[in-house]
């Protein structure tokens, strides 16, 4: 029996979360601010005990939108358990997991204030059951006035504004699930593949250390 474990990051606190089946998710978070990358590890080798590193069948990673720093921290953490393990590295992003969070089928519109006084924004649709989430707008920066268009344009059921302090690590929990419904398709992400979603940053979609 292979576990899954995903790393939520992007805000201002520590979100942790693995399982080896739908019906068993352990999860944990932790209000760190500034220090996450101080505690990251420890807490990380605390919370897979009894699980060890080779119990492990595939990682996953909020890869923003968010904080710069708090993103490539576990960005480049999934990264480097992903190229030692040999295991697939799943990068979701942070508003698809808010999405999955609110379990509200039919379509949803995710936005969060970025710099400069634009935002970031995506539409998403989630069926039925409850068991499959549909990218219709991928996760993109908008300028208030787009982003309005925008939801004019698709006129999502749903629309859920997020503050841009929010803390998000609890929906560690939604980045586990998108990638374990990923992962049970079939799809096997190289980790070099995995990138932080930063939106405004110069180095947007540039490859990190690797």
């Amino acid at each position: 029996m292979k576990y899954g474990l995903s790393l939520h990051t992007s805000s201002p606190a520590l979100g942790l979360a693995i399982s080896s089946n739908v019906d068993d998710v352990r999860c944990q978070t932790w209000d760190l601010g500034r220090e996450t990358s101080n505690y990251l590890h420890p807490y990380l080798l605390d919370f897979l005990s009894p699980q060890t590193w080779q119990d492990l069948g595939w990682i996953a990673v909020a890869n923003g939108p968010g904080g710069f720093t708090g993103t490539r921290l576990g960005v480049v953490t999934a990264r480097t358990l992903g190229q030692q393990l040999n295991l697939p590295v799943f990068t979701i992003s942070s508003l698809a997991a808010i999405a999955w969070q609110w379990q509200q089928t039919g379509s949803i519109a995710i936005s969060m204030p970025a710099q400069r006084g634009e935002v970031f924004g995506a539409v998403y649709n989630l069926n039925d059951n409850c068991q499959e989430l549909t990218t219709i707008l991928p996760e993109t920066v908008f300028s208030a006035a787009d982003w309005d268009t925008q939801l004019a344009v698709f006129n999502p059921e749903h629309h859920h504004v997020i503050p841009q302090s929010a803390n998000l690590a609890d929906t560690v929990v939604g980045v586990q699930a998108l990638a374990r419904i990923a992962n049970d398709r079939g799809d096997r992400p190289h980790w070099s593949m995995a990138l932080p979603f930063y939106g405004q940053h110069p180095v947007i979609n540039s490859p990190i250390v690797k």
